[in-house]
């Protein structure tokens, strides 16, 4: 599988944006958890920050839920429409973009959303499941 990167005002535009309802309610509860929370807690802590909120906003959600047979977990499975992976690293590598693509791929789900607490600015980045690959959309 090959990634490629888009811009959000390419022929991606918002007009074809799988979820996105549900992606600006995760984003939101992303973005409170890095306002809240800062830079520098755990992965687990704001793992807990999004499950409180995901619970208030009455989210239907999974967390660490083991997929089929490979042994992976994912952070949040929610609505069974959405992947959500948190880290807490320096920067976020290929290598983390790929796990998403297992992810996809094991479950059929169509998107993902890899969000990274380090980062000053919070850029949560959507990894959308196509027939031709995976493409790494620009920002939610």
């Amino acid at each position: 599988m090959q990634m490629k990167r888009i811009d959000t005002n390419s022929k991606y535009n918002v007009g074809n944006l799988i979820y996105p309802e549900l992606s600006y309610q995760i984003n939101g509860i992303l973005f409170q958890a890095h306002n809240e929370l800062g830079r520098y807690s755990r992965e687990r802590q704001y793992g807990n920050f999004v499950e409180q909120r995901l619970k208030e906003e009455k989210i239907d959600y999974k967390r660490e839920v083991s997929i089929a047979s490979t042994g992976n977990i994912v952070d949040f499975l929610i609505e069974d429409k959405i992947i959500l992976e948190l880290k807490n690293v320096r920067i976020t590598t290929k290598r983390d973009y790929f796990q998403i693509q297992r992810y996809l791929q094991a479950t059929g789900i169509k998107l993902g959303l890899l969000v990274n607490f380090r980062s000053r600015y919070l850029k949560p980045k959507r990894i959308i499941k196509t027939r031709e690959g995976i493409i790494k959309d620009a920002v939610v």
